[in-house]
């Protein structure tokens, strides 16, 4: 059985940082590319941060890059997203998602998701 766990998420000032973590379980990690993804209350979900299976290949939606940085250890089964600079409007829950390719994730073509760690930014 395949899980996504995400972690880290939690309330922050305006200005401030947070890393998220995923952690992978019952798939072979470094075969998936893996992503970050939000959604707002009342708002569509939305893809922020792609990396590809080895790590090597990364994408940003325009509204967070070069504040947000995704990364991977292979060798954790894990997936990571750090949020720096975070502003009220980053206010949402962040999920986690494999694809089978790198440019599945900004598509939408997911296998699996995780359920998804708030994240409250306060002014």
């Amino acid at each position: 059985q395949v899980q996504l766990v995400e972690s880290g998420g939690g309330l922050v000032q305006a200005g401030g940082s947070l890393r998220l973590s995923c952690a992978a379980s019952g798939l072979t990690f470094s075969s998936y590319a893996m992503g970050w993804f939000r959604q707002a209350p009342g708002k569509e979900r939305e893809f922020l941060a792609g990396i590809s299976r080895s790590g090597t290949i990364t994408s940003y939606t325009d509204s967070v890059k070069g504040r947000f940085t995704i990364s991977r250890d292979n060798a954790k089964n894990a997936v990571y997203l750090q949020l720096n600079s975070l502003k009220p409007e980053d206010t949402a829950v962040y999920s986690c998602a494999a694809s089978n390719f790198y440019t599945d994730l900004p598509n939408y073509r997911i296998l699996y998701w995780g359920k998804g760690t708030l994240v409250t930014v306060s002014s």
